[in-house]
């Protein structure tokens, strides 16, 4: 096996952006997510959401293509969740995804970002470069 320390950090909106991630399914979307990238041989550094967006800091496999790696991830977080919530229309996401590499210099300061996501949005300190959904 290669040794590889890859960080990238994935962003990614519920469909036409609307407020689908709610207090009742958040916690089985984060389980699902963190479920799905674990079993993809990843690794989670962060993960938190706003109504309608997903951050989420990951390593993932080098041999893993990332578009297969966020579809995977975000088809499995919604089919789950919906599942645990009883609802099966309570996330669509849009197709699209916005993605960065992460130097492991910089992890650190965009685990903090991703953790902080509910102060950035209420200050109004959010990072264009972070929050782009694609």
């Amino acid at each position: 096996m290669p040794y590889c320390r890859l960080f990238y950090h994935f962003v990614w909106a519920t469909k036409e952006q609307l407020p689908l991630i709610t207090e009742v399914n958040r916690d089985p979307l984060y389980a699902a997510i963190t479920a799905k990238v674990n079993g993809l041989k990843g690794i989670v550094h962060a993960l938190n959401s706003m109504a309608d967006h997903v951050h989420l800091v990951a390593t993932v496999p080098s041999s893993l293509p990332l578009s297969m790696f966020i579809g995977q991830v975000k088809g499995s977080a919604a089919y789950l969740a919906s599942r645990f919530t009883n609802d099966s229309a309570a996330l669509v996401w849009q197709a699209e995804y916005g993605v960065v590499s992460v130097s492991e210099s910089h992890l650190p300061v965009v685990v903090r970002y991703v953790r902080l996501q509910q102060q950035h949005h209420t200050a109004h300190t959010l990072n264009p470069k972070l929050e782009n959904c694609g």
